[in-house]
């Protein structure tokens, strides 16, 4: 099984789906690309959180923040679903990296959204700038409903992203130290079941997922003998069918991009 035999495949398959629906794919040895809408702006759900924990990576190098500062979330900070948090009782404090963790390794809402209003929009806006973003957006905390109705939403776009992870991987970002970390981070994602559900646990995936009502993301890289980025966006669209998708495809390129693995 090749790679161009399996990313036909996807090709293929995508175009039975329903919904608004974005792939991109880089192998990170040789530098082949495939994209199908890549490009284009997708409903961002906790894939933005990616971005955002980079973000704040640049403001710790550049002296505006540091990882161990601590921080306290209200108990009126706390919002519904994933995360940590809220299993709290009361006003809880702790440092930076410790909220960076929660809202990467287990999709913390709380913690984005406190972490949102520690840098600031307009602060965000200008860092996702300066790594090259423009269609990822972030325009809101999570679960504001008032802003969500007058059509502020989070966006994200597939390729951006792509390349984003490719800089980690290449020790690019800011420096290989840096990269690193952020890779550390993304590896300990908890959320498993699209890009690592074939693969399994003993595959190392970094990466970020995010899901919401017909709204399923996971992004990352996966740790192949030729590693590789792959980015699956998708909204509007039939959930299941769509993330059984990323679980065979993200096993498939792993297998097409490993010469250890009994085939």
């Amino acid at each position: 099984m090749t790679e161009q035999f399996v990313l036909d495949g996807i090709q293929k398959e995508m175009s039975t789906l329903t919904g608004h629906l974005g792939f991109y794919y880089k192998n990170l040895i040789t530098g082949y690309e495939y994209g199908i809408g890549e490009e284009e702006i997708y409903g961002a759900a906790s894939v933005i959180k990616f971005p955002l924990f980079l973000h704040i990576l640049g403001e710790c190098e550049r002296g505006n923040l540091s990882l161990d500062d601590r921080i306290v979330t209200l108990e009126s900070d706390k919002v519904p679903s994933c995360g940590a948090l809220n299993m709290f009782t009361g006003d809880v404090e702790t440092d930076i990296r410790t909220m960076c963790r929660l809202m990467i390794c287990l999709s913390d809402n709380t913690a984005t959204n406190r972490l949102i209003r520690l840098c600031g929009f307009e602060a965000i806006e200008q860092g996702f700038a300066q790594m090259g973003l423009e269609k990822t957006r972030i325009r809101r905390k999570l679960f504001d409903r008032s802003a969500a109705a007058a059509g502020k939403q989070n966006t994200i776009s597939p390729k951006e992203l792509g390349l984003l992870l490719e800089r980690l991987w290449r020790g690019e970002f800011i420096c290989r130290e840096v990269s690193d970390y952020a890779i550390e981070v993304l590896s300990e994602q908890q959320i498993m079941h699209k890009l690592g559900g074939k693969l399994g646990e003993n595959i190392k995936i970094a990466h970020k997922t995010g899901e919401d009502d017909g709204l399923s993301n996971d992004i990352g890289i996966v740790y192949a003998d030729q590693p590789f980025v792959v980015c699956f966006t998708g909204h509007d669209t039939d959930v299941y069918p769509w993330e059984d998708l990323m679980r065979r495809a993200a096993y498939d390129l792993y297998c097409a991009n490993s010469t250890s693995l009994d085939k």
